[in-house]
């Protein structure tokens, strides 16, 4: 991954420590080692791979603002989405301990990441253990979303696999910080969203105009609303424990 842009370490720091404070218990002390992380900044634009299957990689990424996929191919080329990483999330973090890529990463949306080495990751979980366990702890709430999405792809029906997405993401938006007035900015095509859900883009954009039709969501442009909450969490069987955060409020 190349890095070409300057470091800008506070404002950085302040994301990856919002999103361990929400999920583990940091001190002021470790929020103050992790504020002193060297961490690089890169802007990406929309639809750039970051990292390939197959890559050996010496550095993590931490997303800043943006929108990242993980995904896999087929052989015939056809993409799964297997999760989406929003500003906070460590997409590629079990890569300190697996050498190799076994997926891609992508942004979906203009965005940044802050890079840092892996040598960096490793100095302060062994210098600062609940950091270690805040840091182990963001890779099983990864592993506990996967769990989740092949249980919506499998088991859902397309009008509840769109809904518990769009809940999924709302609510995770929100635990970010990038909410604003019960509103989502959500710049992803339809085409990513079948990815993600396993259906055509077409079928999404039937599926959409459904629940637009029942009241639950209103949509401008990459703009989401959600219109009626308690009905979007039922129609998605959202529930979301597998997030894992520490004061979870889906009220919207």
């Amino acid at each position: 991954m190349e890095v070409t842009k300057s470091l800008r370490p506070a404002f950085s720091s302040d994301v990856l420590i919002r999103k361990l404070r929400g999920i583990a218990d940091i001190s002021d002390d470790d929020a103050a080692a992790l504020g002193g992380l060297t961490i690089q900044e890169k802007d990406v634009p929309a639809n750039r791979d970051i990292l390939l299957e197959g890559d050996r990689p010496t550095n993590s990424f931490i997303v800043l603002d943006g929108v990242v996929c993980s995904s896999k191919h087929t052989g015939a080329g056809k993409r799964q989405i297997t999760s989406f990483f929003v500003a906070g999330d460590l997409p590629d973090l079990h890569g300190i301990h697996l050498s190799v890529m076994d997926c891609n990463f992508s942004s979906m949306t203009p965005g940044r990441l802050g890079v840092i080495r892996h040598s960096v990751f490793r100095s302060i979980c062994e210098q600062r253990p609940r950091v270690a366990t805040a840091f182990w702890r963001s890779t099983l709430i990864d592993a506990a979303i996967y769990r989740e999405w092949v249980t919506n792809v499998g088991r859902r029906d397309a009008y509840a696999r769109a809904a518990h997405m769009l809940c999924e993401l709302i609510v995770r938006l929100r635990f970010a910080g990038r909410i604003e007035d019960h509103v989502a900015d959500l710049p992803i095509t339809q085409a990513a969203l079948g990815d993600a859900v396993g259906l055509s883009a077409v079928h999404v954009n039937r599926t959409l105009q459904a629940l637009q039709g029942d009241g639950l969501i209103a949509t401008s442009g990459t703009k989401l609303r959600a219109l009626d909450w308690p009905g979007l969490v039922q129609a998605g069987e959202f529930v979301p424990t597998y997030l894992h955060q520490k004061d979870p409020d889906v009220a919207f």
